[in-house]
């Protein structure tokens, strides 16, 4: 693991202590937790704009979404 020093404010010094006392886990080992659920929340929005910026794209396609996957694939198999 690397090592960094971080500053933060007086008041979230004094949260994180009192936390880490009453959960009984080193201030060092809830940043980690804390990082790790930030970048969870942060991959789960980019999921978010993707599916948002996609989503209906398909509207044109008046067949059924089986029936036009299973002409695609019979594209894949020019020997049937």
């Amino acid at each position: 693991m690397a090592r960094t020093i971080i500053t933060i404010a007086a008041e979230d010094k004094k949260w994180l202590d009192n936390y880490s006392h009453r959960v009984n886990l080193s201030s060092a080992e809830i940043i980690r937790r804390a990082i790790k659920e930030y970048r969870r929340q942060v991959s789960k929005g980019d999921l978010k704009r993707v599916l948002e910026a996609t989503t209906g794209k398909w509207k044109s396609i008046k067949a059924d979404s089986q029936e036009y996957v299973n002409d695609l694939r019979k594209e894949w198999e020019p020997w049937k």
